[in-house]
């Protein structure tokens, strides 16, 4: 997979294309450059880097607790396996192509078709090249977040229910938003933020979502209807 990834032969092979788009100085310039580009290419940021994730993703006044965080963690992960599986179908239907391209170089006769052939077969390839790459980057992430799930997992939530922890969660990131509110804030925000507030509040003071309770009473009656 490593060797795939190696795109140093496709610009070495394309420098010379590159006369038609830059003048002679720059061509060389870039042809000196390939394998400081080719480093560039293979170490540069795809996706999120673990301080990102931790610092603007999970940060605390929106996932103020530690099931926030794991939920959050749940989330992300799964958008990076999803877009990773679909990379993978696309990475299939890119590779069929680069063989039917190969093929059709080998055995084309006509000199303008097997020029262009040519070039869709580097372009595939490189194409290529860049999905794998970013399929690595994707694998990366799935692993921190991973990781996250492992490290926020206490013990100390559901780790089956996601709507479990929500009311707490809520009731901090709501406390953390009315903090926040001043005189300049609109009147739409200050409705929708107190509003919850005051909701959250009650609902917890009144119990109607203590899952205990709820679970209790459905035992009650699953007893009655015996």
């Amino acid at each position: 997979m490593t060797e795939k990834r190696n795109i140093h032969a496709l610009i070495e092979k394309e420098a010379p294309s590159l006369n038609n788009l830059l003048d002679p100085n720059d061509v060389k310039e870039f042809k000196a450059m390939t394998a400081e580009l080719r480093d560039t290419w293979t170490k540069k940021q795809v996706f999120r880097t673990e301080t990102e994730m931790r610092m603007s993703v999970l940060q605390d006044m929106k996932y103020p607790t530690k099931a926030a965080k794991y939920w959050q963690c749940v989330r992300e992960q799964n958008v990076f396996l999803e877009n990773l599986m679909s990379l993978s179908f696309e990475c299939r239907r890119n590779e069929a192509k680069v063989k039917w391209l190969e093929k059709k170089v080998e055995s084309e006769t006509d000199e303008y078709k097997l020029e262009k052939y040519k070039i869709d077969l580097d372009e595939a390839r490189y194409g290529l090249a860049n999905m794998q790459l970013v399929a690595k980057d994707r694998m990366r992430e799935i692993k921190l977040w991973s990781a996250l799930k492992k490290e926020f997992n206490d013990g100390s939530f559901d780790t089956k229910d996601v709507n479990k922890h929500q009311l707490e969660s809520y009731h901090h990131i709501m406390k953390n938003k009315a903090e926040t509110l001043t005189s300049g804030s609109s009147q739409p925000e200050v409705f929708n933020v107190l509003g919850q507030l005051k909701t959250i509040e009650r609902v917890k003071k009144s119990g109607e979502m203590i899952y205990n309770k709820k679970e209790q009473i459905s035992h009650d009656l699953g007893a009655k209807e015996k």
